[in-house]
This record gives structure tokens, sequence and C-alpha cells, in this order.
């Protein structure tokens, strides 16, 4: 059996310095793990951690085909506990300098969600929905 667990999420950086402002300049604060070359953020439910795309295809054993233009079929999200923390949260990433790629507005699933993109294209969903509940942690249990 696998264990139906999600620790650590990576992503490949193309610039690595500028992937790590972006996410400080959002009030993430870096872990003790992270170095010159390895940034980790702790989240309510997993490490965020961002490495070089070339060591990180590289450790995999794979090549790279991808740009920082290209979307790679991913997204992840921040869901927020009450509707109005959607808006509230897409203006704190407009002033970091994210780009919005979806103001927020209400979802036809019955909640409230935004779209916005860091410096790579890397894609983050703010979703508010009625039915999720979270751990004393903050991170989700059920959707």
């Amino acid at each position: 059996m696998v264990l139906q667990r999600v620790s650590l999420i990576t992503i490949g950086a193309f610039n690595l310095p500028v992937l790590r402002t972006f996410y400080k300049s959002l009030g993430w604060e870096e872990t003790e793990i992270s170095s010159d070359t390895y940034a980790a953020f702790k989240t309510a439910g997993v490490i965020l951690s961002l490495f070089p795309i070339e060591e990180l295809a590289k450790d995999a054993g794979v090549s790279i085909t991808q740009d920082v233009e290209t979307f790679r079929g991913v997204t992840f999200a921040i869901n927020v506990d009450h509707p109005e923390q959607v808006d509230t949260t897409i203006e704190e990433i407009r002033k970091a300098g994210g780009k919005i790629l979806r103001e927020p507005n209400d979802a036809f699933w019955g909640g409230r969600t935004a779209y916005f993109a860091d410096p790579e294209n890397n894609l983050w969903e703010i979703a508010w929905n009625p039915d999720s509940v979270f751990d004393e942690r903050g991170a989700m249990i059920a959707f």
C-alpha cells in the first residue's frame, strides 16, 4: 500500500531568486532547511519547495521540455475561510506582483474563486468553498 499523503511539493524554478522573493513578498516565511540553492516554505499542510529546474530534472532523470511561459498542467490552491478573503488575498497578491488571471467571482460550484500566476507562470487558485473543513493547523481535510 502507498501512503495516501502529500508532504512536499517542489516547483522547478527557472530563476530561484525571483521566485523566492515573490513568495517571501506574500509574507511567507522560509523554513530553516532553506539554503542559497533551495527554498522551502511551510504551509498548513505541506512544504512548498523551490529548486532550480535543471537540478530537479537531473535528480528525476528527465530532460526539460518546457520553458517559463509553458502551462505545466498543474495548479495549486490556497483555500480560505470566508468568501471575502478571496478578494482581499488577490489584492495582496496583486501588490506583491502576481499576475491576476481571473478576478474574484462566484463559482458555478457555489464558492468564490480567483486565479493568479507567480513570476514563472505557476498557476494558483484562491478559493472559498462553503463545504471545506480545516484541521487545527489550517490544512484542508474535506471539501
